[in-house]
């Protein structure tokens, strides 16, 4: 007499070793299964198992199985679910599949062999799917890579830039300045007697008086001819007032 439980027994540690994460104990309310046994759960994708699934997977599927009490002598009891992306028109055709492959493996653990068929059915049915979702990702991505496009920048031709970038800097300040202001510097000097002869002391002076302290007086550019000149200025002077009393007393 077979020991039907300790060749479940053993045929489930197996699985749990092969299968690892992609295998989990369930409920048996949760299996959609009439039993009271241990009912498991297995997912299944189209991709290898060292693929990321939660990236590239558009569809997943459960295989659930619980073994009877004359197990593998008779077949387990078997439900398929969608995870991801399956049809229930497929789910259909996969779980009819799958009991007629158990009828014609009876007398022998047959369960990571209905694993193996539902994975190679998901491949078929659903593999073209997961190309094509995986080429438009693809072709997305190639759309979002900007391609950049110009002259390299070489060590000369930055050079270069930088020189024409400053000179037109330049050429756009001169424009903006006033004219005065572009003047020689030297023109802008006056010697000690040139100031005093102009009479800008003078009308200084006027200026001073009339709007009081609301300007300030101006500051004049001396060169360094001033101190030179300070004698012909004073003998100027004396000449030009000589000049002026003679005349009140002619008159």
């Amino acid at each position: 007499m077979a020991d039907y439980a300790q060749e479940q027994e053993m045929e489930i540690e197996a699985l749990l070793a092969i299968l690892m994460d992609d295998i989990e104990e369930i409920d048996a309310n949760e299996s959609g299964l009439s039993t009271h046994n241990r009912c498991f759960l297995i997912s299944l994708t189209p991709q290898d198992n060292d693929v990321d699934e939660s990236i590239s997977t558009p569809v997943k599927m459960g295989l659930i199985f619980s073994h009877t009490e004359k197990y593998p002598d008779e077949p387990p009891l078997l439900n398929v679910k969608s995870l991801r992306g399956i049809r229930l028109e497929d789910l259909t055709s996969l779980k009819e599949k799958l009991i007629q492959e158990a009828s014609e493996n009876l007398g022998m653990a047959m369960i990571y062999t209905l694993v193996t068929s539902a994975k190679e059915w998901l491949s078929e049915t659903y593999g073209n799917d997961v190309g094509i979702e995986d080429t438009e990702e693809n072709d997305a991505a190639k759309d979002e890579i900007i391609v950049p496009h110009g002259e390299p920048v070489t060590v000369e031709s930055f050079i270069a830039w930088r020189e024409r970038f400053e000179a037109e800097l330049a050429l756009e300040r001169a424009k903006l300045m006033p004219d005065s202001a572009l003047t020689s510097t030297k023109e802008k000097k006056l010697t000690g007697r040139q100031w005093f002869e102009s009479g800008r002391h003078a009308v200084k002076g006027a200026t001073a008086v009339a709007e009081g302290s609301e300007e300030e007086e101006e500051d004049i550019d001396f060169d360094d001819d001033f101190e030179d000149d300070e004698e012909d200025m004073l003998e100027h002077y004396l000449a030009e007032r000589s000049e002026k009393s003679s005349e009140g007393s002619r008159k």
